[in-house]
Protein backbone atom coordinates (compact mmCIF):
# COMPACT_ATOMS: atom_id res chain seq x y z
CA UNK A 1 0.00 0.00 0.00
CA UNK A 2 0.95 3.53 -0.72
CA UNK A 3 -0.04 6.61 1.86
CA UNK A 4 0.14 9.73 -0.09
CA UNK A 5 -0.22 13.09 2.06
CA UNK A 6 -0.28 16.02 0.89
CA UNK A 7 -0.38 20.06 2.67
CA UNK A 8 -2.81 22.38 1.50
CA UNK A 9 -1.98 25.29 -0.55
CA UNK A 10 -0.39 28.49 0.95
CA UNK A 11 -3.06 29.37 3.92
CA UNK A 12 -5.27 32.45 3.79
CA UNK A 13 -5.87 31.62 7.55
CA UNK A 14 -8.47 33.89 8.68
CA UNK A 15 -10.78 33.14 5.85
CA UNK A 16 -9.53 29.46 5.91
CA UNK A 17 -8.95 29.31 2.42
CA UNK A 18 -6.14 29.82 -0.30
CA UNK A 19 -4.17 32.86 -1.20
CA UNK A 20 -3.94 33.42 -4.66
CA UNK A 21 -0.38 32.39 -4.53
CA UNK A 22 -2.02 28.96 -2.88
CA UNK A 23 -4.15 29.13 -5.87
CA UNK A 24 -1.61 28.87 -8.30
CA UNK A 25 0.30 26.22 -6.48
CA UNK A 26 -3.05 24.06 -5.96
CA UNK A 27 -3.37 24.23 -10.06
CA UNK A 28 0.43 23.24 -10.30
CA UNK A 29 0.01 20.40 -7.94
CA UNK A 30 -3.52 18.85 -9.96
CA UNK A 31 -1.54 18.69 -12.87
CA UNK A 32 0.80 16.76 -10.79
CA UNK A 33 -1.75 14.07 -9.06
CA UNK A 34 -3.40 14.27 -12.68
CA UNK A 35 -0.67 11.67 -13.47
CA UNK A 36 -1.32 9.56 -10.59
CA UNK A 37 -5.03 9.21 -11.97
CA UNK A 38 -4.24 5.00 -13.09
CA UNK A 39 -3.13 4.49 -9.62
CA UNK A 40 -5.25 6.52 -6.95
CA UNK A 41 -7.60 3.87 -4.70
CA UNK A 42 -9.51 6.93 -2.99
CA UNK A 43 -8.77 10.45 -1.84
CA UNK A 44 -9.55 11.38 1.59
CA UNK A 45 -9.64 15.19 2.65
CA UNK A 46 -9.56 17.11 5.35
CA UNK A 47 -12.91 19.46 6.37
CA UNK A 48 -11.42 22.40 6.72
CA UNK A 49 -11.33 25.12 3.88
CA UNK A 50 -7.70 25.52 3.00
CA UNK A 51 -7.38 21.63 2.43
CA UNK A 52 -10.69 21.13 0.64
CA UNK A 53 -10.13 23.82 -2.03
CA UNK A 54 -6.50 22.44 -2.50
CA UNK A 55 -8.31 19.09 -3.16
CA UNK A 56 -10.64 20.51 -5.61
CA UNK A 57 -8.55 21.62 -7.86
CA UNK A 58 -6.71 18.00 -8.45
CA UNK A 59 -10.11 16.12 -8.19
CA UNK A 60 -11.98 18.52 -11.07
CA UNK A 61 -8.72 17.07 -12.91
CA UNK A 62 -9.12 13.47 -12.37
CA UNK A 63 -12.99 13.66 -12.50
CA UNK A 64 -13.39 11.82 -8.89
CA UNK A 65 -14.90 12.17 -5.94
CA UNK A 66 -13.12 12.20 -2.28
CA UNK A 67 -14.72 11.15 1.80
CA UNK A 68 -14.16 13.93 3.81
CA UNK A 69 -13.09 12.76 7.28
CA UNK A 70 -13.27 14.96 10.50
CA UNK A 71 -10.27 13.62 12.00
CA UNK A 72 -8.19 14.85 9.17
CA UNK A 73 -8.82 18.71 10.27
CA UNK A 74 -5.52 20.28 11.59
CA UNK A 75 -4.28 19.15 14.71
CA UNK A 76 -4.78 22.27 16.34
CA UNK A 77 -5.24 21.91 20.42
CA UNK A 78 -3.79 25.35 21.75
CA UNK A 79 -2.30 25.79 25.47
CA UNK A 80 -0.93 28.37 27.71
CA UNK A 81 2.17 27.96 27.75
CA UNK A 82 4.34 29.97 31.03
CA UNK A 83 7.89 29.81 29.45
CA UNK A 84 6.42 31.67 26.44
CA UNK A 85 5.00 34.50 27.71
CA UNK A 86 1.92 32.39 29.07
CA UNK A 87 0.86 32.88 25.37
CA UNK A 88 -1.32 30.48 23.69
CA UNK A 89 1.18 28.48 21.66
CA UNK A 90 -0.06 24.81 19.42
CA UNK A 91 2.33 22.45 20.49
CA UNK A 92 4.50 22.63 16.76
CA UNK A 93 5.08 25.97 17.81
CA UNK A 94 6.73 25.82 21.41
CA UNK A 95 10.16 27.40 21.70
CA UNK A 96 12.93 25.21 21.43
CA UNK A 97 14.17 25.64 25.48
CA UNK A 98 10.67 25.15 26.42
CA UNK A 99 9.91 21.60 25.56
CA UNK A 100 13.18 20.21 24.76
CA UNK A 101 14.19 19.33 28.37
CA UNK A 102 11.03 17.34 28.90
CA UNK A 103 12.34 13.87 27.37
CA UNK A 104 9.07 12.58 27.20
CA UNK A 105 8.64 15.09 23.95
CA UNK A 106 10.93 12.38 22.15
CA UNK A 107 8.91 9.29 23.08
CA UNK A 108 7.05 8.14 21.14
CA UNK A 109 4.53 6.04 23.32
CA UNK A 110 4.78 9.43 26.07
CA UNK A 111 4.65 12.66 24.64
CA UNK A 112 1.02 13.53 24.73
CA UNK A 113 1.66 13.42 29.09
CA UNK A 114 3.35 16.34 28.91
CA UNK A 115 2.89 18.42 31.22
CA UNK A 116 2.52 21.23 28.56
CA UNK A 117 0.08 19.57 26.94
CA UNK A 118 -2.67 18.97 29.44
CA UNK A 119 -4.68 22.35 29.37
CA UNK A 120 -6.47 20.13 26.21
CA UNK A 121 -7.18 16.46 25.69
CA UNK A 122 -4.31 16.16 23.54
CA UNK A 123 -3.45 12.70 24.42
CA UNK A 124 -7.05 11.72 23.72
CA UNK A 125 -7.33 13.89 20.31
CA UNK A 126 -4.06 12.39 19.38
CA UNK A 127 -5.64 8.57 20.18
CA UNK A 128 -8.60 9.05 18.39
CA UNK A 129 -7.17 10.45 14.92
CA UNK A 130 -4.73 7.51 14.76
CA UNK A 131 -7.42 4.90 15.79
CA UNK A 132 -9.74 6.51 13.24
CA UNK A 133 -6.59 6.00 10.55
CA UNK A 134 -6.41 2.84 11.92
CA UNK A 135 -9.73 1.38 11.03
CA UNK A 136 -9.73 2.97 7.38
CA UNK A 137 -6.67 1.04 6.96
CA UNK A 138 -8.45 -2.11 8.04
CA UNK A 139 -10.88 -1.47 5.31
CA UNK A 140 -8.13 -2.10 2.57
CA UNK A 141 -6.90 -5.12 4.23
CA UNK A 142 -4.01 -3.80 6.60
CA UNK A 143 -4.59 -4.64 10.46
CA UNK A 144 -2.56 -2.99 13.13
CA UNK A 145 -0.22 -5.71 15.33
CA UNK A 146 1.43 -3.13 18.04
CA UNK A 147 4.06 -1.29 16.04
CA UNK A 148 3.76 -3.12 12.36
CA UNK A 149 0.76 -4.31 10.08
CA UNK A 150 -0.55 -7.62 9.62
CA UNK A 151 -1.92 -7.95 5.79
CA UNK A 152 -4.02 -10.66 4.01
CA UNK A 153 -2.74 -9.47 0.49
CA UNK A 154 -5.61 -7.22 -0.03
CA UNK A 155 -4.14 -3.95 0.29
CA UNK A 156 -1.47 -4.49 -2.57
CA UNK A 157 -1.27 -1.91 -5.17
CA UNK A 158 -3.65 0.58 -3.60
CA UNK A 159 -2.42 4.29 -2.93
CA UNK A 160 -4.51 6.56 -0.66
CA UNK A 161 -4.26 10.16 -1.18
CA UNK A 162 -4.78 12.47 2.02
CA UNK A 163 -5.44 16.31 1.03
CA UNK A 164 -4.81 17.95 5.10
CA UNK A 165 -2.44 19.51 7.17
CA UNK A 166 1.04 19.85 8.52
CA UNK A 167 0.31 19.09 12.00
CA UNK A 168 -2.23 15.97 11.80
CA UNK A 169 -0.10 14.31 8.85
CA UNK A 170 3.15 14.36 10.86
CA UNK A 171 0.92 12.88 14.24
CA UNK A 172 -0.06 10.11 11.93
CA UNK A 173 3.34 9.71 10.27
CA UNK A 174 4.72 9.61 14.02
CA UNK A 175 2.00 6.48 14.45
CA UNK A 176 3.17 4.92 11.20
CA UNK A 177 6.97 5.06 11.80
CA UNK A 178 6.92 4.65 15.55
CA UNK A 179 8.67 8.72 16.09
CA UNK A 180 6.90 11.23 18.28
CA UNK A 181 5.25 14.09 16.81
CA UNK A 182 7.06 16.21 18.98
CA UNK A 183 10.61 15.38 16.75
CA UNK A 184 8.14 15.50 13.47
CA UNK A 185 6.73 19.26 14.57
CA UNK A 186 9.64 20.39 15.41
CA UNK A 187 12.51 18.81 13.38
CA UNK A 188 10.59 19.06 9.83
CA UNK A 189 8.85 20.85 7.45
CA UNK A 190 6.72 20.28 4.39
CA UNK A 191 5.64 23.42 2.32
CA UNK A 192 2.32 24.15 1.02
CA UNK A 193 1.35 21.81 -1.49
CA UNK A 194 4.37 20.05 -0.28
CA UNK A 195 3.79 15.65 -1.20
CA UNK A 196 5.10 12.64 1.23
CA UNK A 197 5.11 9.17 0.67
CA UNK A 198 5.28 6.05 2.33
CA UNK A 199 4.52 2.78 1.63
CA UNK A 200 4.46 -0.64 2.88
CA UNK A 201 7.15 -3.53 2.75
CA UNK A 202 6.17 -6.58 3.55
CA UNK A 203 9.55 -8.95 3.65
CA UNK A 204 7.82 -11.45 5.98
CA UNK A 205 4.65 -12.99 4.59
CA UNK A 206 2.03 -11.37 6.16
CA UNK A 207 3.70 -8.61 7.95
CA UNK A 208 4.63 -5.37 6.81
CA UNK A 209 5.74 -1.51 8.03
CA UNK A 210 5.96 1.92 6.28
CA UNK A 211 8.34 3.73 4.96
CA UNK A 212 9.36 6.63 3.72
CA UNK A 213 10.03 7.18 0.08
CA UNK A 214 9.96 10.97 -0.42
CA UNK A 215 9.52 13.68 2.33
CA UNK A 216 7.87 17.35 1.09
CA UNK A 217 8.38 17.18 -2.20
CA UNK A 218 7.59 20.36 -4.24
CA UNK A 219 8.94 19.50 -7.49
CA UNK A 220 5.65 20.26 -9.08
CA UNK A 221 6.29 23.82 -8.22
CA UNK A 222 10.13 24.24 -8.94
CA UNK A 223 9.82 23.03 -11.82
CA UNK A 224 7.48 25.63 -12.81
CA UNK A 225 8.94 28.31 -11.57
CA UNK A 226 6.74 28.96 -8.49
CA UNK A 227 8.73 29.63 -5.61
CA UNK A 228 7.99 27.48 -2.49
CA UNK A 229 5.87 29.12 0.35
CA UNK A 230 7.47 29.15 4.22
CA UNK A 231 4.07 29.23 5.34
CA UNK A 232 4.54 27.85 9.15
CA UNK A 233 8.39 28.10 8.93
CA UNK A 234 10.47 30.85 10.49
CA UNK A 235 13.62 31.22 8.11
CA UNK A 236 13.43 31.56 4.07
CA UNK A 237 13.36 28.48 2.40
CA UNK A 238 15.67 27.25 0.04
CA UNK A 239 14.70 27.36 -3.44
CA UNK A 240 17.29 25.24 -5.09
Amino acid sequence: MRIIFIRHGDPDYKNDSLTEKGRREAELLAERVLNWKDDITHIYRSPLGRAKLTCEYSLNKLHMEATECEWLKEFYYPTHHAEQNNEIHVPWDFYPAAWTDFKEAYDKDKWAELSLLQENDIKGEAEHVNASFDKLLEEYGLKRNGEYYLTDGSDHGKTLVFFCHLGVSFLIMGHLLGISPFVLWHGFFVAPTAVTVLATEEREPGKCAFRTQYFGDTSHLRLNGEPASKSGYFTDCFQG
